[in-house]
């Protein structure tokens, strides 16, 4: 009977921990995004501009790609962190983009989104 009350501890108290981040899985969650974005190596602009190398960008900088002032003039850099807080709440963190998307609250979920996204370089093609 200890033996059961064990596991079952053990199984609630790793139930509240966070895996780590997850490329395929991440892979799933941009299912949503390509609505709007493309990535990978025949990436072109849509709705919203190509993913290709985001981490370490400067916001409203894709050739090529209509961007709100807001957007152009945010003087922000992705880097993860930022783009945790960007779409988690895209209107909060740059008021007056043009992006409709509500946002990502699913940390688990934005851990897998921005391991998918980093596999990427500038060109699109995976690291």
């Amino acid at each position: 009977m200890r033996g059961f009350v064990f596991v079952a501890l053990l199984a609630v108290a790793g139930a509240g921990e966070v895996r780590a981040q997850d490329a395929a899985a991440g892979e799933k969650v941009f299912g949503v995004c390509k609505t709007c974005h493309q990535i990978g190596e025949t990436a072109k602009n849509g709705v919203g501009p190509v993913l290709n190398g985001i981490v370490g960008r400067k916001a409203g900088s894709v050739a090529g790609f209509s961007y709100t002032a807001a957007n152009k003039d945010s003087g922000i850099t992705w880097d993860e962190a930022t783009f945790r807080e960007y779409i988690k709440d895209p209107k909060a963190k740059i008021p007056g983009t043009k992006m409709i998307y509500p946002g990502l609250k699913d940390e688990q979920k934005t851990n897998d989104l921005v391991a998918f996204l980093k596999q990427f370089d500038p060109d699109g093609k995976k690291k």
